[in-house]
């Protein structure tokens, strides 16, 4: 999946002269965290997030000539310079640089570093779900396998003997073991017990659901 699938393109922005106050009138409007900072050519400058315009903006406890801190110009309080992802990158890359930079928002840009979207931590979130398939109706099964070629196909026929419609499949090292793998699907069934049975016939160990009970168990 490609950052474009996910980004949101309609952005909303500021240029480095609006006031500190414009940008929380924008954040408490639109409801949103953060504004990308733009010059010319829809080119990102900066960033400001609620935080920093909080930081910025007087106490309730301080008199009303304070305010004038609210009229400084927004590149006074900015961040920069701005980490960017392009539209053509890997949502499961920019997670990483989510996690790694431990920020909550990317906007995106293509050549010149114009601003053509911005991507949120609730946004790969709601990817996440999306790719795990826990969006819609779906029984989940867990598998440790061997770790070796051709075991994905191998399991996948045994789910396929049954018609069974896969609405997601995940790969993870064990955490125990470096020579076997956790399978996780996702199929679209509301009793899972005949693939269960079949898989265990199978061999396979399985982790989840284990509720269900095998034969003489």
């Amino acid at each position: 999946m490609l950052v474009e699938e996910i980004m949101k393109t309609e952005v909303i922005t500021l240029t480095p002269t609006a006031t500190i106050q414009e940008a929380l009138d924008l954040l408490n409007q639109h409801k949103i965290r953060h504004i990308p900072i733009i010059g010319n050519d829809n080119h990102v400058i900066g960033i400001v997030s609620d935080r920093d315009v909080r930081d910025a903006s007087p106490s309730i406890f301080e008199s009303a000539t304070d305010k004038h801190n609210l009229q400084h110009e927004i590149q006074s309080i900015m961040s920069q310079p701005v980490i960017t992802i392009h539209p053509l990158d890997f949502v499961e890359e920019i997670a990483k640089i989510f996690y790694d930079k431990e920020i909550a928002c990317l906007p995106v840009v293509r050549e010149g570093n114009r601003l053509v979207g911005i991507v949120t931590e609730k946004d790969m979130l709601y990817t996440m779900i999306q790719l795990t398939g826990t969006h819609v109706q779906s029984s989940h099964i867990e598998i440790k396998v061997p770790h070796r070629p051709g075991i994905l196909p191998e399991v996948t026929a045994i789910l396929g003997k049954r018609k069974t419609n896969i609405v997601s499949v995940l790969v993870y090292p064990s955490k125990d073991d470096p020579n076997y793998k956790i399978l996780v699907f996702r199929i679209q069934t509301m009793n899972p017990l005949p693939v269960i049975e079949d898989l265990r016939e199978a061999g396979y160990e399985l982790l989840a659901p284990n509720h269900i009970a095998g034969p003489n168990r």
